[in-house]
């Protein structure tokens, strides 16, 4: 599959987005889910699915090295299951909205799929980090006083944020398309 000029633009600039953002995860995880939430859905919609699952593992690298977060740094093995929980996501999206239900209206079929696609990501995360991972790896000392914490903000957090997310990025695609189907009318008469 190639990779055209104009989805490296687009994932770039979504990159972008995502990493300032990642910046203000110390903040609330609530700004910085969101928003990568969104990016990852808009980078499937507008740049396909190639690039939805770049971002989808680049994602959870830079906010690593941004953020330097403890925990994740104890358990390594964290990272894979937030870029497959990313992945999922993304395909899940990139499905409904342009493979299943093709007698649905497509922007019904984007819901559903960022709806189940967010569903499958705290599920897929909170079997993997919440119930696996943090249990199985995490240090003694952290376990005792952060584990209920820490697993809710692999599952619950990560639904919470992911259907916001999503709300975020159907309120971006909705003129973004118009936008978008218009300088691709101009660009083929060019």
């Amino acid at each position: 599959m190639k990779i055209t000029t104009r989805q490296i633009a687009i994932t770039g600039i979504l990159l972008a987005i995502c990493i300032v953002s990642q910046f203000f995860k110390n903040l609330s995880v609530f700004i910085t889910g969101p928003i990568i939430n969104a990016c990852l859905i808009i980078a499937v919609l507008t740049a396909g699915l190639s690039c939805g699952i770049i971002l989808s593992i680049i994602t959870p690298v830079t906010a690593f090295i941004i953020t330097g977060s403890p925990v994740m740094a104890a358990v390594p093995a964290m990272i894979p299951m937030v870029m497959l929980g990313n992945a999922v996501l993304v395909i899940c999206v990139w499905l409904f909205y342009n493979k299943f239900l093709n007698n649905i209206n497509k922007n019904i079929r984007l819901c559903i799929g960022m709806i189940g696609g967010s569903i499958i990501k705290a599920v897929v995360m909170g079997l993997t980090i919440s119930l696996w991972l943090l249990p199985s790896f995490l240090p003694q000392p952290i376990k005792e006083k952060m584990l209920p914490v820490l697993q809710a903000q692999f599952s619950t957090v990560q639904l919470i944020t992911a259907l916001i997310g999503s709300v975020l990025a159907f309120a971006v695609w909705i003129p973004l398309k118009k936008y978008l189907n218009a300088s691709d009318k101009i660009y083929k008469v060019i």
